[in-house]
């Protein structure tokens, strides 16, 4: 169904993980003992090779295992299901804050809303490991593909370009995890293809936030030269345009992670995505009249047609996107965890394209809030509340919290994902997960003219009247940088952005903003400062002698 295809069982993954999990410092804990049946040079002394490879690297962002459905987790001991990519990502980004809760009570889970973690919660641990065996993946692909490496296999002709481009798309790949784990957990093991060389069994050594952060912004900057041009990779690939985007977003948080700001390299990098030709979706479809028989009516659907299964057609504000495949790439989650999580009570699941929902996320009343309730024009925030209460006095409850309606498993036109119930098991969702788009560059470039990066303050309010346009809200005038955090809050609902959001806003753990079981009470309240870093996790600290705790834990 997508363009770009996530493929399993491939070469690197079966030849290369002794060498790729050597490069993490969880490799005791996880106790890996592979059986390495090919070389890396039998993988790459051939080009056919390549393209498998780089798929396990995307493929990585998207699934847990080898094998379909989670099946033979890349991470010994850990489901390749529960410790997907981007659920985590959702998990420890957006449950914690006023966006969402959840009514499970699996393990630590709720720890997570109520912000009490510590350093042996599995949800986090799941997130940690995830990244690093990303970065692993990455690290082996870029090893065995330098230059020298290159002109070892003899690989030439287009194929040396390609392969090139691949490399540098690796990095890329590289880079946004390392941003993560900057991001979520400060002072971080450092592997790299030059510091863990293969067969090393030293431990990788511990960078600090702020020499990850000059990392990071220079990986990212070697990437936005050498990586082919806005849409010319193909749908579900890294380009240029992708390495502005995670740079306008280093560089907005930039105060956090350095103590320095870079509003004026946001507002650069902005530019450059808004050049390159993107624009924000629009699609208007025709649906039966309910007044006239045999009539249709005209519904615009432009905003909702971002999360729905057929969300990588002719889509022209997603820049960066994790893909999904009903089919051909089945996962616990993903969007299929986006939407099955988020259906229950007495939601139709046929409606949202599934077999069933799992009763377990919805939102609090402080998000609604951000619309002025529900039953808004905002098309944004699409609240389901029937037999739902506002207020949440259990968080196990499903029906205590409005469910909120982001993700769907159908098309534009009406029609089930191609695993939907009717044709298929109803499990596997379609949609693709955008990390990054148009919508949210916009609002980059308002936040950062409002805190003096420069710009224009009339562009800039014109962008943010452009997605209220789209989701019928009304324009405004004037903006202050509150709004703009709330404006994020109503365009990027659980798009995982919003902790890290608050917590540049300073709203994160102080009592500045409250909302339900913030901090584990109905009301909401403070926590402690040290909670805007996850801990390192505690087995992590025991494999590896190089790591310190993050202060509190």
């Amino acid at each position: 169904m997508k363009s770009y295809k996530t493929k399993f069982k491939t070469i690197l993954a079966t030849a290369s993980l002794a060498v790729l999990f050597s490069a993490t410092s969880c490799m005791k804990d996880l106790e890996q003992t592979p059986t390495v049946s090919v070389t890396s040079e039998t993988i790459y002394s051939n080009f056919a090779n390549y393209p498998n490879a780089l798929a396990k690297l995307y493929g990585g962002f998207a699934h847990g295992g080898q094998d379909g459905g989670g099946g033979n987790p890349d991470i010994n001991g850990i489901d390749g299901n529960f410790s997907q990519y981007t659920r985590q990502l959702f998990t420890l980004q957006v449950l914690p804050t006023d966006e969402a809760v959840i009514a499970w009570n699996d393990g630590t889970l709720q720890t997570i809303h109520k912000m009490n973690w510590d350093s042996s919660n599995e949800f986090i641990g799941a997130f940690y490991y995830r990244v690093f065996t990303e970065i692993a993946f990455c690290n082996d692909f870029i090893r065995n593909t330098t230059d020298a490496k290159l002109a070892q296999y003899n690989i030439t002709g287009d194929n040396l370009v390609q392969a090139k481009y691949m490399r540098t798309e690796a990095r890329f790949l590289r880079a946004l995890s390392y941003y993560y784990a900057m991001d979520m957990f400060g002072n971080v093991p450092f592997p790299t293809e030059d510091n863990m060389p293969i067969g090393s069994t030293q431990a990788p050594p511990r960078i600090s936030r702020a020499d990850l952060y000059k990392y990071v912004e220079s990986e990212l900057l070697a990437c936005a030269t050498d990586l082919k041009d806005p849409k010319a990779a193909g749908y579900g690939r890294a380009d240029k345009a992708a390495a502005w985007s995670v740079l306008a977003r280093l560089y907005l948080n930039a105060g956090v992670y350095t103590g320095t700001t870079q509003y004026a390299k946001v507002i650069e990098y902005c530019n450059k995505v808004i050049n390159a030709g993107y624009a924000l979706q629009h699609k208007v479809i025709q649906v039966p009249d309910p007044n006239n028989p045999g009539e249709t009516i005209s519904k615009d659907i432009s905003y909702q047609s971002l999360f729905l299964a057929d969300n990588d057609k002719n889509n022209t504000e997603v820049i960066f996107p994790i893909v999904f495949d009903g089919i051909k790439a089945q996962t616990y989650g993903g969007s299929t965890y986006m939407v099955h999580a988020a259906v229950g009570g007495t939601m139709p699941a046929a409606e949202f394209g599934i077999n069933g929902g799992w009763s377990g996320l919805r939102t609090t009343k402080a998000y609604v809030g951000l619309f002025g309730g529900a039953g808004t024009n905002d098309m944004r925030g699409n609240f389901y509340t029937d037999k739902q209460t506002l207020e949440i006095d259990d968080l196990g409850n499903f029906s205590n919290g409005y469910a909120f309606i982001k993700y769907k498993n159908m098309t534009s036109n009406g029609q089930e994902g191609s695993d939907g119930p009717t044709h298929g098991s109803g499990n596997f969702v379609d949609s693709d997960i955008p990390l990054f788009r148009l919508a949210d560059i916009y609002l980059m470039y308002a936040e950062a003219n409002l805190r003096g990066g420069g710009g224009d303050a009339g562009t800039a309010l014109g962008y943010v009247n452009a997605l209220r346009a789209r989701a019928k809200a009304n324009p405004i005038t004037s903006m202050n940088l509150n709004f703009i955090l709330d404006e994020r809050g109503r365009e990027l609902g659980w798009e995982m952005t919003r902790r890290t959001d608050l917590i540049r806003y300073g709203k994160f753990t102080t009592a500045s903003y409250l909302w339900p079981w913030k901090g584990g009470v109905k009301g909401g309240q403070a926590v402690e400062d040290y909670r805007n870093l996850y801990p390192i996790p505690a087995k992590d600290l025991v494999a590896n002698p190089n790591l310190v705790q993050n202060p509190g834990y």
